[in-house]
C-alpha cells in the first residue's frame, strides 16, 4: 500500500488496518503519515549515529594497532577514548524523575522471565508466571537430591512428595515463622479477629511471629481456600484442598504452594526471535496485541493430551482488615523492539528499507494503547504506562534519538507525553562507559537498565580486535572489567535516583535443566542490588523467587550507597591473553570445538527452522539457552583467535564439518530437521555459520542479524521453491 513515498507491504498493512487501528482512536491516514515523517525526520539521523560508530571503531582499531606491543595501559588507553568523544563527560544530571510507574517495576523486587514474542504458548507461559507452585519446581527439578529412593523418573515417586512438603515446610518456617511452634506440627490453619492462627497436632494454637506478613485468604475464614502470607512485598500463598492429590495425605490439607515469582516480563521482539520478514514480523506484533486485548490463546498437545492457554485471571481474597483485595495474576509485561541498526523492507521510503525499531516503536504503542483505554479483558499497566526495552544502543546520542522517537510516536497517538517509558540494556561497551549520561538523556522515561555478559562479552571482543588474541571464553567471566561492569551498572543506577522508580537488573542463566546449580549461586543477583534477574523458564522464576525472599533488595541497595564506585580505568582492562601465556594445541582445539558446536546448534535452528531461541545441546550434551546474544560472543571469540593466527581458516572449516555431523546426530529425533552434513556447500544453515566466523571481524559491531536474516530468507526462499 503507497502513501506518497511510503510503501507498506500488503500483510503489515492489512494487520494494522484491520486488525490494530479499530478503537485506538487513532486515524488510520495520519499513522501511516505519521510513520513517514518520523522515519524522514528522524532516519537520517540514526544512520549518522551508525556511521559514527564505525568511524569510532576505525580509530580504535588504529590505536591498538599502533599500541599492540608491549602491556596494556588503560590510563592512556581512557584518555585515548576521551580524545576520539568514545568516552564523554561525566553527566551533569543523570538522576530520573520518570513517574507513573507500576509497582513491578518500582518497588517489586523479583525474577525478571524474557520470552520470544513469536511463540504463543511461551508468552502466555511467561505471563502466566506471575505465580508458580514450589511443589512443582522442586519436584520436577534437581533442586533436591535423588538419591535415597528419591527419584523424581517415571509415575509419581510419594518418598520424593514427603521430601517435597517438608523443604516446603522448612521454607514457611523460615520466612512466616510461628510463633509458638512449627509448620511441620501444623494440622489447620484458619482466620480469626482478622490473624492467621495454626493448630498444631496437640491442640496448641499459634499465630505468626510476624502478624503483619498475613495478607489475606480466600473462602471461609474457619477453613480457608487459600492463605495468602507477604515478605518483602512477594507473595507465598498455601491453598488448601482436603480432596485434592496432595492436600488428601497432607495433615493440614495443604494441596499446594505457590510464590509469586515472574513480577515482570519481557516480551522480546529481538535477541530470541527469527523475524525476517512481514510475515514474521506480523505474526510477532500479532501475538503482543493478544497480550495488550487478553485475547491471545494457544492450543497444543502434550504428553498426547490437548492443552488450551489463556491468560490467567486476577483472583479476588479477603484481607485481614475484612475488605477485599485483589491478587494480579499475570506478570507485569514489557516488550524489547529491536535495535537501530536494523533495517526492514516490509516498510520502505523512497524505495528503501527504513529503520525498523521505528516501525516496532509505533506498532508495538499502538497496540498496547488499547491496554490503556480498557480495550482488554485485563490490565496490564494500571499507572497508564507502556514499557519497551531498547538495546544495542551505544551512548547517550543513541538514547536521546530513542526518547525523541518515543516522544514522536506519543505524538502520533495521542498519548500523553512520557506514557512510554524505556528500558536500556547496558549491554556494549560505550553505554557502559556513559551510562550516567545514557540515563540522563532520557531520564523522565527510564524505567530500567541491564546488564547483560554475553552481548556486553562479544562486543568487548569485537571494539578491542587488534588488541590481541582474547582469553579462553570460560575465563571472560572472572576478567576484572566484567567484575568491574556489573558493580558500576548497580552503582550508577543507585547514583541516578532508580531506587523506587526502575529496576536495576543482572543478566540470564543459561542452563534451564541446571536448577540446583542457579538455586545455589544466583541469590548472588539480589545481593548485589539488582531487583531483577533474567531466568530462562517459570520454573527457574520459581526457584529464583526463593532468593527475593531471603534478601531484602531494597534494604541491600541502600547499604551499596556508601560504595567507592568503580573507576573508569577499571572498565577498560582487555581481556587478551598476556604475552607468557601459550596455549596448548589441545587447549585450542577443544575451545574451538565448544564455540563451532554451539555456533551450528544454534544457527541450524534460526535459518532452518525460523526459531530463535532454544535450548541447544553443548558438546557434553548439557542443555544451554541459546540466542543471539550466544552466538555473538561465540562467533566473535573465533573471529578473534582466527584474526590473531591462533587458528587457521583450515581449522575452523574442518572442525565445523565435525562439530556439524555432531550436531546433526543431536537433531536426529527431529521430524522437522534438515541435516547440514555431508553436503556442507549445499547447507544454507552451515554456510551461515560459516560465514558468520569468518566475517566475524568486519561485521559492524560483531552482530550477526545481518547474516542470519540474509540466510533464513534465502532458506524461506528455497523451502517455498
Amino acid at each position: 500500500m503507497q502513501y506518497g513515498d511510503l510503501e507498506v507491504s500488503d500483510l503489515l498493512h492489512d494487520f494494522v488496518q484491520t486488525e490494530l487501528l479499530p478503537g485506538s482512536d487513532v486515524d488510520p491516514s495520519g499513522f501511516w503519515q505519521s510513520l513517514r515523517d518520523i522515519v524522514a525526520d528522524l532516519g537520517p539521523r540514526n544512520a549518522d549515529l551508525l556511521a559514527r560508530r564505525d568511524e569510532l571503531q576505525e580509530q580504535i582499531d588504529d590505536w591498538h594497532r599502533a599500541n599492540r606491543d608491549g602491556p596494556h595501559d588503560a590510563d592512556a588507553y581512557g584518555a585515548f577514548l576521551r580524545d576520539i568523544g568514545y568516552l564523554g563527560p561525566p553527566a551533569d544530571d543523570g538522576t530520573i524523575d520518570t513517574e507513573g510507574v507500576d509497582a513491578e517495576i518500582s518497588h517489586l523486587a523479583g525474577p525478571q522471565l524474557v520470552v520470544p514474542l513469536s511463540n504463543a504458548r511461551y508468552a502466555l507461559n511467561a505471563a502466566n508466571a506471575r505465580w508458580g507452585s514450589l511443589y512443582d519446581a522442586l519436584y520436577g527439578t534437581d533442586v533436591l537430591d535423588e538419591g535415597d529412593g528419591c527419584s523424581r523418573a517415571g509415575a509419581y515417586n510419594p518418598i520424593r512428595g514427603d521430601r517435597v512438603i517438608s523443604a516446603c515446610r522448612d521454607f514457611l518456617d523460615r520466612h512466616f515463622s510461628l510463633d509458638t511452634a512449627s509448620h511441620h506440627w501444623a494440622v489447620g490453619y484458619s482466620v480469626e479477629d482478622g490473624e492467621l492462627r495454626v493448630r498444631s497436632g496437640d491442640g496448641t494454637v499459634s499465630g505468626l511471629l510476624r502478624p503483619e506478613r498475613f495478607a489475606g485468604y480466600a473462602g471461609d475464614p474457619g477453613s480457608p481456600d487459600a492463605i495468602l502470607l507477604r515478605k518483602h512485598g512477594l507473595g507465598c500463598e498455601l491453598r488448601f484442598a482436603p480432596d485434592g492429590p496432595i492436600g488428601r495425605v497432607d495433615h493440614a490439607g495443604i494441596d499446594d504452594i505457590v510464590l509469586e515469582a515472574a513480577v515482570s516480563t519481557i516480551m522480546d521482539c529481538e535477541d530470541s526471535v527469527s523475524a525476517v520478514d512481514a510475515e514474521d514480523k506480523v505474526h510477532v506484533y500479532r501475538n503482543w496485541f493478544g497480550l495488550m486485548t487478553g485475547r491471545l490463546e494457544h492450543t497444543f498437545l502434550k504428553n498426547g493430551e490437548r492443552v488450551h492457554r489463556v491468560l490467567a485471571e486476577d483472583r479476588q481474597l479477603t484481607s485481614p482488615s475484612g475488605d477485599p483485595v485483589t491478587v494480579h495474576g499475570r506478570s507485569l509485561m514489557l516488550v524489547r523492539n529491536v535495535g537501530s541498526h536494523l533495517r526492514t523492507d516490509a516498510v520502505t521510503l523512497g524505495g528503501e528499507p527504513v529503520p525498523e525499531t521505528m516501525v516496532d516503536a509505533m506498532i508495538t504503542c499502538l497496540a498496547a494503547k488499547h491496554d490503556l483505554l480498557g480495550n482488554s479483558r485485563f490490565r496490564n499497566s494500571r499507572t497508564g504506562s507502556i514499557y519497551i526495552v531498547k538495546p544495542k544502543m551505544h551512548g547517550p546520542d543513541e538514547v536521546a534519538l530513542a526518547d525523541e522517537l518515543f516522544a514522536r510516536v506519543e505524538d502520533a497517538l495521542g498519548l500523553d507525553r512520557h506514557t512510554v517509558k524505556m528500558g536500556i540494556m547496558d549491554e556494549e561497551r560505550r553505554t557502559s562507559l556513559n551510562l550516567a549520561a545514557a540515563i540522563g538523556a532520557a531520564r523522565h522515561r527510564v524505567v530500567f537498565i541491564n546488564t547483560g555478559f554475553l552481548d556486553r562479552t562479544g562486543d568487548e571482543i569485537h571494539t578491542d580486535m587488534e588488541a590481541g588474541p582474547v582469553v579462553p571464553k570460560g575465563e571472560m567471566k572472572s576478567a576484572s572489567w566484567l567484575l568491574g561492569y556489573e558493580d558500576a551498572n548497580v552503582d550508577t543506577g543507585l547514583a541516578c535516583g532508580l531506587v523506587g522508580r526502575a529496576q536495576i537488573g543482572k543478566g540470564m542463566w543459561a542452563m534451564p535443566e541446571e536448577m540446583a546449580a542457579m538455586v545455589r549461586t544466583k541469590i548472588q543477583h539480589p545481593l548485589a542490588g539488582a531487583s531483577c534477574a533474567w531466568v530462562p523458564s517459570p520454573t527457574a522464576a520459581t526457584l529464583h523467587a526463593i532468593h527475593y525472599f531471603r534478601v531484602d533488595v531494597a534494604a541491600r541497595q541502600r547499604d551499596l550507597l556508601d560504595r567507592s564506585p568503580v573507576a573508569v580505568e577499571d572498565l577498560l582492562t582487555i581481556p587478551v591473553l598476556p604475552p607468557d601465556r601459550k596455549l596448548a594445541p589441545e587447549e585450542i582445539q577443544r575451545e574451538l570445538e565448544n564455540n563451532t558446536q554451539g555456533i551450528l546448534g544454534y544457527v541450524v535452528r534460526w535459518v532452518g527452522q525460523g526459531i530463535g531461541c532454544s535450548t541447544v545441546p553443548d558438546i557434553h550434551e548439557v542443555g544451554l539457552m541459546e540466542d543471539l546474544a550466544t552466538l555473538r560472543i561465540s562467533s566473535q571469540h573465533v573471529a578473534n583467535w582466527l584474526h590473531h593466527g591462533v587458528l587457521s581458516e583450515a581449522q575452523v572449516r574442518s572442525t565445523m564439518e565435525r562439530m556439524a555431523a555432531v550436531v546433526d546426530q543431536q537433531n536426529a529425533g527431529d521430524p522437522a530437521y534438515r541435516p547440514m552434513a555431508p553436503d556442507f556447500g549445499s547447507s544454507i544453515p552451515f554456510q551461515a555459520a560459516l560465514e558468520l566466523v569468518l566475517r566475524g571481524r568486519s561485521e559492524p559491531n560483531g552482530y550477526t542479524e545481518r547474516i542470519l536474516r540474509a540466510r533464513r530468507a534465502e532458506m524461506k526462499e528455497a523451502a517455498a521453491g
